[in-house]
C-alpha cells in the first residue's frame, strides 16, 4: 500500500521564505515540529494503538477454527443415597482432558477471518488519514503562528508610527502650522491601532496555544518553512493521485470487501457443521463402589473419540434474517465508497483551487505593497511641503499596512493550501516527506505480523503507558514577537 518516490521535503532550499520574517539562529523548524507530533501527539499515539487492537480481530475470528482442548473434574459428596442402591458410592472424582477438532463450518470462520484482515487493511490506511490529518493540523498552526507575529509586528510598527506622528501633529498644531481637526484625526488613528494590536496579540496567544496542543512543545523563533515537495501541475493530476492514494477511500473500499465477507459469514448458519471429538475420562470412588466390596473396580478410567454433525432444519428465518441484514449493510458499505470518492475530489479540487487563489493573491499583494511603499514616501514628501494634509498621510500608512497584512496571509494561506492538497492526494505522510528514518517510522504492519497467529491463552503485553509529552509544564505563551519583520523578503513559491 505504500508508494514509490519519497520526496524530500526538508532538504530542499532552507533559505526560502513562505512568511517573511527574520530568522534567528538555533530557531525552531517545521520539520522539528512534525517530528514531535509524529512522535508524541496524543491523538496519533491512541489511533496507533487502536490499531493495534484492531490487528487482534483476525486471531479472535481464527480461534473457533483452531482445535480447543479443555479439562474438567468433579468431586462429588453423596450425603443420602437412595435405599434401593445398593453399589452406589459415598464420594467420586472425576477429570479427564477432552479435545474438539473443528472441521467445517460452512465457510464462516474463512470469511470472518477474510473480514477481520480486509478491516485490518482498512485501519491501516485509517492510521495514514489520521497522520496526514495531525501533520496538516500542525502546518497550520505553524504558520499560523509565523503569520500572527507578523501581523503583531506590522501593528506594532504602526503603532510607532502613529505616537510618532501624533506627537509632530501636536507639535505643529502648537505653533500652529496643523489645526485641532488634524490632531484629532491622528490621536483616531492611533486608538484604532492600539485595538488592533490588541487583537494581533490576543489571536497570536491563541495560535501558540494551538501550536502547544498539536506539538507538545512551545514554539520558540521558528523558522521560515521550506518549499512543498511534488505539488501537482494540474488539477487533473491531482484528482487522479488521489483517487488511487487518499487513504480515506481506500479504507472505504476494504471496509466494502469485509462487508462483502460479512454477507458469506451470515449465510453460513444454514449450513451444516461438522467437528472431531476425543476425551479421556478417570474415575476414583475412594473405595466406596459397592461398599468398597472385594473384586469391585474402585477406579476406572474411559475414553471415546467421535463426530459431531449438527444439521440445522428450521431456525425461524434466523439467518435469512441475518444475509439480508448484511446484504444491507453491504449495501450501504458500497455507498460510503462512492461518497468518499466524491469527498476525495471535492477536497482535491478544492484545496487546489485555494492554493492558486492564494498563490495570485501573493503576487498581486507584492505589487501592492510596492505600490503603498511608493505611495507613501511620495504623501509624506508632499506632506512635509504643504501640499498633503496629515489626513493622506494616514489613509497611505494604512493602505500599506493593510497591503502588507494581505501578503503575510496570502503566504500563510498558499503554504496551507498546498499543504492540504498533499494530503488529500495521499502525499503528506512522514514516509512521503522523508524527514525520518526507516527505523524511526511506525509501521502498523510490524505489530499485525507480530500478532499474527499467536494462540497462547497466556500471552500478553506489557502494562500500558502512555507515550504522548504532558503541556503542564510548559510555560503560557505571551505575546512576544522575536526579530523584525521584514515584509519584503522572497517567497519560496
Amino acid at each position: 500500500m505504500r508508494r514509490g518516490g519519497v520526496a524530500q521535503f526538508w532538504v530542499l532550499g532552507a533559505g526560502a521564505s513562505a512568511l517573511a520574517l527574520a530568522v534567528p539562529a538555533q530557531a525552531d523548524t517545521l520539520q522539528e515540529a512534525l517530528t514531535n507530533a509524529y512522535l508524541y501527539n496524543p491523538t496519533l499515539l491512541a489511533a496507533r494503538a487502536n490499531q493495534r487492537a484492531n490487528d487482534e480481530n483476525v486471531q479472535i475470528q481464527e480461534a473457533p477454527g483452531i482445535p480447543s482442548v479443555n479439562a474438567s473434574g468433579t468431586y462429588i459428596e453423596f450425603i443420602k443415597k437412595s435405599p434401593n442402591s445398593f453399589t452406589s458410592p459415598d464420594r467420586t472424582l472425576q477429570i479427564g482432558p477432552e479435545l474438539t477438532v473443528p472441521v467445517y463450518a460452512g465457510g464462516a470462520v474463512r470469511n470472518a477471518v477474510k473480514a477481520a484482515e480486509e478491516r485490518v487493511a482498512a485501519g491501516q490506511n485509517d492510521l495514514r488519514a489520521t497522520e496526514s490529518a495531525i501533520f496538516s493540523q500542525v502546518v497550520a498552526a505553524y504558520m499560523d503562528v509565523l503569520r500572527t507575529q507578523a501581523l503583531v509586528a506590522l501593528t506594532a510598527n504602526q503603532v510607532e508610527f502613529l505616537t510618532v506622528n501624533l506627537q509632530a501633529t501636536s507639535d505643529r498644531f502648537e505653533i500652529g502650522d496643523l489645526t485641532r481637526t488634524d490632531v484629532a484625526q491622528s490621536q483616531s488613528r492611533l486608538a484604532l491601532a492600539q485595538g488592533d494590536l490588541r487583537n494581533a496579540q490576543a489571536n497570536l496567544i491563541n495560535a501558540r496555544e494551538t501550536y502547544i496542543r498539536l506539538v507538545g512543545d512551545a514554539p520558540e523563533d521558528l523558522q521560515a518553512p521550506p518549499p512543498l515537495p511534488n505539488l501537482p501541475t494540474d488539477v487533473a493530476t491531482a484528482v487522479d493521485t488521489a483517487l488511487a492514494n487518499n487513504p480515506d477511500l481506500l479504507a472505504a473500499m476494504e471496509r466494502a470487501d469485509a462487508a462483502g465477507f460479512d454477507t458469506e459469514v451470515a449465510g453460513a448458519g444454514r449450513l451444516p457443521r461438522v467437528s472431531l471429538f476425543a476425551g479421556a475420562t478417570y474415575t476414583d470412588y475412594f473405595d466406596t463402589l459397592a461398599g468398597g466390596a472385594p473384586g469391585i473396580t474402585q477406579e476406572e478410567t474411559t475414553a471415546n473419540a467421535g463426530v459431531n454433525l449438527s444439521i440445522p432444519i428450521f431456525q425461524g428465518g434466523l439467518p435469512a434474517a441475518r444475509q439480508r441484514q448484511a446484504q444491507a449493510r453491504e449495501t450501504a458499505a458500497l455507498e460510503q465508497v462512492i461518497a468518499a470518492e466524491r469527498e476525495t475530489i471535492a477536497q482535491v479540487r478544492a484545496a487546489w483551487s485555494s492554493w492558486q487563489a492564494s498563490l495570485a493573491v501573493i503576487e498581486s499583494s507584492q505589487i501592492a505593497v510596492e505600490g503603498a511603499t511608493l505611495s507613501l514616501e511620495g504623501v509624506r514628501a508632499e506632506n512635509s511641503i504643504g501640499s498633503r494634509q496629515i489626513l493622506d498621510v494616514l489613509n497611505a500608512e494604512q493602505e500599506l499596512l493593510s497591503a502588507q497584512a494581505q501578503l503575510v496571509t496570502a503566504r500563510r494561506n498558499a503554504y496551507v493550501a498546498g499543504f492540504s492538497l498533499l494530503a488529500a492526494m495521499g502525499r503528506a505522510e512522514a514516509r512521503d516527506l522523508g524527514f525520518l528514518g526507516e527505523g524511526v517510522l511506525y509501521d502498523p504492519a510490524i505489530n499485525y505480523e507480530r500478532v499474527k497467529g499467536r494462540v497462547w491463552d497466556w500471552d500478553r503485553d506489557p502494562e500500558p503507558v502512555a507515550g504522548a509529552t504532558s503541556t503542564v509544564d510548559v510555560a503560557t505563551p505571551d505575546a512576544s514577537v522575536p526579530g523584525e519583520d521584514e515584509t519584503g523578503t522572497e517567497s519560496g513559491y
